[in-house]
């Protein structure tokens, strides 16, 4: 315990100091009051684009546009380069030999991959609610419609599947030595889930389920439980990626 709040400890000053954490912070802040304002000027720009010759009647921007969005902008953008900006965790510290000198006076190479993926989900979770507060407070200055009314139930299994994702991030930059293999690593399995996806019947065990059901659980559509399965099972293969992990870091040439 007393390795990995240590190593926990440097992660944090290293992402201070190479900016990474307030680069981190800021892109997704800028999401979340990008996220509202499309909403509002999307019929504006589709209006512009066509021409007032066509006669069209598009539908006023509620409150859900700007949930639609917000969830579009992470699922689209904010977890892929969470995974760009964290490909390299493990292997670049083998890379560069910093763990040498720490393992050799006892830090537990468990504690590394611990604390990297501690790293990772706080900053990751804390980042996306930092967007979802800056989203909810424009949304509700900009839409006065009560049809998002369970919000933070939307955010919930989105703030589950984090944790399955930075394990397979970690995972990923603990098999390979190459940061480029390490994202096509973590690509590869999102891509695996939005193929598996197709078939309905796998839906309620698949992953993915917990980052595409937001706005229907965020309007009434599908209930909270409905995503109960693909919960347990994200937490489980997060669990067997780190463990996994763990056991490659045991057997790592540093």
């Amino acid at each position: 315990m007393r390795d990995i709040v240590i190593f926990t400890k440097k992660e944090w000053l290293e992402a201070w100091r190479t900016k990474k954490l307030l680069l981190i912070l800021t892109v997704f802040v800028f999401f979340g009051v990008l996220s509202p304002l499309i909403a509002i000027l999307t019929p504006e720009i589709l209006k512009s684009s066509l021409g007032e010759s066509l006669q069209i009647s598009l539908p006023e921007p509620t409150s859900l546009d700007s949930w639609v969005q917000f969830y579009k902008n992470l699922t689209q953008i904010g977890i892929y380069l969470l995974a760009i900006f964290f490909s390299n965790s493990v292997n670049g510290e083998v890379k560069r030999g910093s763990l040498v000198n720490l393992v050799t006076k006892g830090l537990n190479r468990s504690a590394v991959i611990t604390s990297k993926f501690l790293m990772i989900s706080i900053l990751a979770i804390g980042s996306i609610v930092l967007s979802f507060l800056v989203t909810a407070a424009y949304t509700s200055v900009y839409f006065t419609d009560s049809i998002s009314q369970h919000t933070v139930l939307g955010l919930i299994p989105f703030l589950i599947f984090l944790l399955f994702f930075s394990a397979v991030v970690i995972l990923g930059s603990t098999l390979f030595q190459s940061s480029f293999i390490s994202l096509l690593f973590t690509l590869s399995i999102t891509a695996l889930m939005y193929l598996i996806n197709i078939f309905e019947s796998a839906r309620p065990y698949n992953p993915l389920t917990l980052i595409v059901e937001n706005v229907a659980i965020i309007q009434g559509t599908t209930e909270f439980n409905q995503v109960n399965w693909a919960s347990v099972i994200s937490l489980v293969l997060a669990t067997i990626s780190l463990l996994v992990a763990v056991k490659v870091m045991d057997r790592k040439k540093l």
